[in-house]
Order: structure tokens, then sequence, then C-alpha cells
């Protein structure tokens, strides 16, 4: 019975591991990128977080990519190979995704902080909604953003 037990507990604190493992901004913490506050746009977050548990957060997953494609430049002594997790919010349920199985629309009408933005979906269709009903250019898996996007965006050029 006691095994039972235990292997119960373990399964309980198992099955809240992940839950537990959603880093949130704290009220300072800065973009590493644009120096805008991240918690004051929470549907928008996008976060690394290293294999110490160490957190950088974005105020949208532009900032996330200009940060990625520049590790010297936003994160000086941090290293690729040293990332654990890269997470982004799901524009519709407003959770936190896995960043490298995320569809990003571009070019459509919602903005976000920082204006024209990677907007963040978890499925393809609803990629593919949003890119409807929002006017959206295109859609993209995590390894097809490149480098020049993000800084179009900026330009508002799709």
């Amino acid at each position: 019975m006691r095994r039972f037990f235990v292997a119960l507990l373990l399964a309980l604190w198992a099955g809240l591991a992940p839950a537990q493992g959603v880093v949130k901004p704290g009220a300072k913490d800065l973009c590493p990128v644009c120096g805008m506050l991240v918690s004051k746009y929470p549907n928008w977050v996008a976060v690394v977080q290293y294999r110490d548990g160490h957190a950088h957060f974005f105020d949208g997953a532009k900032d996330l990519y200009k940060y990625l494609h520049d590790l010297p430049k936003y994160a000086p002594g941090h290293r690729r190979e040293d990332i654990a997790v890269i997470q982004v919010t799901d524009f519709y349920s407003l959770t936190r995704i896995d960043a490298q199985k995320a569809f990003f629309v571009v070019g459509s009408d919602v903005l976000g902080p920082m204006g024209h933005e990677l907007v963040p979906l978890a499925t393809r269709a609803d990629a593919e909604d949003f890119l409807k009903d929002h006017k959206g250019k295109r859609i993209l898996g995590f390894a097809e953003v490149s480098r020049e996007l993000p800084f179009k965006l900026d330009d508002g050029k799709f």
C-alpha cells in the first residue's frame, strides 16, 4: 500500500512539473533587445530559459528572434546550446507554448507592443484561421524566420 501511495504522489508531482516550469517575468524584467518592461504585455511574453534556470523575457516573438539570431550582442556569455526552453504566448489561448512547435503569422492587422509582430499560434489550423481573419500575409515555422525578418517587420515590410 505504501508503494502505491508513493507511486501516486510521484505521478501527481510529475504531472505538475510542466506547469511549475513556466517562468513568469517579474515586475522589473526588461526585454534585453528593446528595453521595454515585459510584465506590461503578458499576452505577448516570450521567454528563453537556460539550463541553469536563468531566463530572459521578451515583449514579443519579434524581439525573441532578434535575440536568438544575435546572442553575442544581446546575451554575452550565453550559448545557444545552453538554452533549455524557448516559449511564446499563443495568441488565442494566451498560454505559453513551445516556440519550436509554434506557427507564426506575418503581416497581419494585429499589432504587438512594438508594432508589427510575429503572431504565435499553437496549431497550423489556428494559424490558417488567424491569417484569414486578420489579413495575414504568410505562415512560418520556427526555423523559417530569417535573421532579417524581425527588422523588416519594424519597417512594416513583410
